[in-house]
């Protein structure tokens, strides 16, 4: 699939792995340039960066890796700048940069909450700040934020800081959505599921660093908490594949400014998020039309 208009300029936050290289993979492969913004690329990530060079080059598409750590505004505006500099304009952001942490709530301090808050939604924040003043100035652009379903599906427990954080960036994201809209720019939200092969979610996910209270947990839910990757699993229909999440993205961006839906869902286990969403997005759009905000809805706001 390639894009009907000329190939977008495009920042992919978080994409070392997962759905994030896979987006940037799927968006070069449609014709676009595309920046995968990676942290520490010369160490940590180096082979992510070499890797993702390689692909580039096998199937000749406009591929770069760009040093971009989503928890500093300097790292978010020096990467904003390279592509700025290197192409004379942005017009797609797909904030993509998150981390999963797996444990009892109550195990987690107060500075674990903050730092999945900072990456998942300071991050996104940072990186906004730092793109969208060009995106203002262009009168053109697209925010895309990959959210979750446990936002407002069937989220089960022992996930906590990261559902709250994903749930706060997808409030920041419908916001942004009504805000920026009159420079011409559209927001969309893909909702993934969950996705138990294809990412790094569970496997680097974050522990409790209360460890005595996280012990108490275990000791009533050790069978639970051992269980919950394969409970998931078992949800999941066996051709389900995390690259349909990429392919989304890349339709997205397809997509001409004004039609794109602002939720567009991505769930094999169907745990009901969708439903959910379809509801609570109607009730905005009326809401909105009830006090005269029409002009800030796109047609894609609800179904």
């Amino acid at each position: 699939m390639r894009n009907d208009e000329t190939g977008k300029v495009i920042l992919v936050t978080g994409a070392s792995s997962g759905i994030g290289a896979l987006s940037v993979r799927a968006l070069a492969l449609a014709g676009h340039t595309v920046y995968a913004g990676i942290r520490q690329i010369a160490t940590r990530n180096a082979t992510a960066a070499a890797d993702l060079m390689r692909y580039g080059a096998t199937h000749r598409i406009e591929v770069h890796a760009v040093e971009l750590d989503v928890t500093s505004q300097a790292s978010a505006d020096a990467a904003a700048d390279r592509v700025l500099a290197e192409c004379g304009r942005l017009d797609v952001v797909v904030h993509n940069a998150g981390h999963m942490v797996l444990g009892a709530a109550e195990a987690f301090t107060a500075e674990q909450f903050a730092d999945l808050y900072d990456v998942n939604v300071l991050g996104a924040q940072r990186v906004n700040r730092a793109a969208l003043p060009k995106m203002r100035e262009q009168g053109s652009g697209l925010l895309v934020w990959i959210g979750s379903s446990s936002t407002r599906g069937g989220c089960p427990p022992f996930l906590a800081p990261y559902f709250a954080a994903k749930a706060a960036m997808d409030a920041l994201a419908v916001s942004y959505a009504a805000e920026v809209l009159p420079f011409g720019i559209d927001s969309a939200i893909v909702v993934p599921g969950a996705f138990t092969t294809g990412t790094n979610h569970f496997a680097h996910a974050g522990a409790p660093a209360d460890v005595d209270c996280a012990e108490a947990y275990d000791q009533r839910h050790r069978r639970l908490m051992g269980d919950l990757g394969k409970r998931l699993a078992a949800l999941i229909p066996s051709d389900a594949d995390v690259t349909e999440v990429a392919e989304a993205v890349a339709r997205l961006v397809a997509m001409q400014h004004g039609t794109r839906p602002l939720r567009t869902h991505i769930d094999p286990s169907r745990d009901g998020s969708e439903v959910v969403s379809a509801v609570a997005d109607r009730v905005r759009a009326d809401f909105f039309r009830r006090i005269g905000l029409d002009s800030l809805l796109t047609a894609g706001s609800s179904l």
